[in-house]
């Protein structure tokens, strides 16, 4: 491990070994009855379900389930609960906080296989799928519908992935997040049971609301096996905008009284000069370096010319410029393309470092001063740090280009991140607003959520009394 962020996880798993080999061994065996050749502990496969997407170490699970049904987990836990062998979901492996790494070793589970759209109730906008469909997948399935599935964190992710880490992304700020957009959900508990939170209802006050506790588990409590999910309607018209500002904290002011203003904007995120300098380079783009907002409207071809006109007026008395919007859906399509793929333009602005990214989430009042102080800091401790945003929900994302090899960047890049963390909170936000604990911000929950994490270890002894799902995640037991 790298960083002090992970201290707690490096001492829960000096704590807790790896399981036992012979359990392991006896637990292969009866899987290998149920899956066949579907159970795999070729390197390359186990390599493949570990973490890599930042810098966090990769720990590889001792071997792969690829399941194919419910009833199929069903089983696979059934037998990993009687041999006390830890399971770890996997989907398409696009998480930022280790949340697939299996730091005991045990069973990853790969969902990719459960990836049918099930059914689409298009007079009721909700659809029912499998948790290895990815979010682009059930767009295309939807296609000729009218309909559209709005949470797009960017990446490809599978909608099982999505709902368990509490995914949300670009859209966000109209449509909600994940756990606006479920319904319901089928999951395997950590005793091999197969429950339902609910059915198609757009509302229920029955019981406790198990939904939203699966939701955001990161596997920790159960195996996601089918979500029913809210879809909405393909808007008229979209109008995408982009607009250019001498400061972040300019753009920042103008992306607050927008929001106050009431504009139903459907997307708004920052960029700031580091970024469209990396997006222009990889993507073949000539914007302005300099940090830009890029929105989007959704309705009638009235009212997003209308918000964009509106949005104009507010980013020029900012000191926004060079505003310009179009209807034009294959200019739109690549400026935010170009977006999604940020991240890895970024990291060619530092070749020979990892990115490390993290993300804070603050009121929106708190916006500004926040980027532009996060801005400084990393500034101050010398990194290239490219900042872009899911602004119009107080949702901000830093890329530290860190030489990993370097003590002395690897203690600041450390610094930085408990640092950010602590000044999310310290204005009323949130040490994460869409990547999740995992492992990497194991360090901050506690800080965040004090006696309520007591709550939360005492729902995980109760659900998973053996701690086979998903361990190591969140919370120290």
């Amino acid at each position: 491990m790298m960083m002090d962020a992970v201290t707690t996880l490096e001492s829960e798993v000096g704590r807790r070994q790896r399981v036992d080999p012979a359990a392991l061994a006896a637990a292969c065996n009866a899987l290998q009855s149920v899956l066949g050749n579907r159970l795999r502990s070729g390197r390359s496969e186990r390599e493949q379900h570990a973490h890599t997407t930042t810098w966090i170490e990769s720990q590889l699970p001792d071997a792969v389930a690829f399941a194919e049904s419910a009833d199929e987990v069903v089983a696979i836990v059934r037998v990993c609960r009687e041999h006390r062998v830890p399971i770890v979901p996997f989907g398409a492996g696009t998480s930022l906080e280790g949340h697939v790494n299996a730091p005991y070793g045990g069973i990853s589970i790969d969902m990719n296989g459960m990836n049918r759209l099930i059914d689409i109730n298009a007079e009721d906008f909700d659809c029912i799928v499998e948790p290895g469909l990815t979010r682009k997948q059930l767009n295309a399935g939807l296609r000729g519908t009218g309909l559209f599935f709005p949470v797009d964190p960017g990446a490809d992710a599978s909608i099982g992935g999505m709902a368990a880490t509490r995914a949300s992304g670009t859209n966000a700020v109209r449509y909600g997040t994940m756990k606006d957009n479920v319904l319901s959900l089928k999951a395997v508990m950590s005793d091999g049971c197969l429950i339902s939170s609910g059915g198609r209802a757009r509302k229920t006050s029955a019981g406790y609301d198990l939904t939203r506790l699966m939701i955001g588990a990161e596997g920790t409590l159960g195996i996601i096996t089918e979500l029913t999910l809210k879809l909405h309607g393909i808007p008229e018209a979209i109008s995408a905008a982009r607009c250019v500002f001498p400061t972040i904290e300019c753009a920042c002011e103008a992306v607050i009284e927008t929001i106050q203003t009431g504009i139903p904007v459907a997307r708004v995120e920052l960029l700031d000069a580091l970024t469209v300098q990396a997006v222009n380079a990889y993507s073949k783009l000539d914007l302005p370096v300099s940090p830009m907002l890029l929105t989007e409207f959704h309705g009638s071809v009235e009212s997003v010319e209308e918000q964009s006109r509106s949005c104009e007026s507010i980013m020029t008395e900012h000191a926004g410029s060079g505003f310009t919007w179009t209807l034009d859906s294959e200019g739109r399509n690549a400026l935010w393309q170009a977006r999604h793929d940020a991240f890895w333009a970024s990291l060619r602005l530092r070749p020979e470092a990892r990115g490390l990214a993290t993300d804070a989430c603050v009121p929106i009042s708190a916006l500004a001063s926040s980027v532009e102080t996060s801005r400084k800091k990393a500034e101050e401790l010398g990194f290239i740090a490219p900042i872009v945003g899911h602004v119009g929900d107080g949702n901000y994302h830093v890329l530290l280009l860190v030489d990993t090899g370097s003590a002395e960047e690897v203690a600041k890049a450390e610094h930085y991140v408990q640092w950010l963390a602590d000044h999310a909170m310290s204005v009323g936000g949130t040490c994460t607003g869409e990547h999740g604990i995992g492992q990497g911000k194991m360090h901050c929950i506690g800080e965040e959520l004090g006696e309520a994490t007591q709550v939360m270890l005492a729902i995980k002894r109760a659900l998973d009394p053996a701690d086979i799902m998903n361990p190591g995640k969140i919370l120290a037991r």
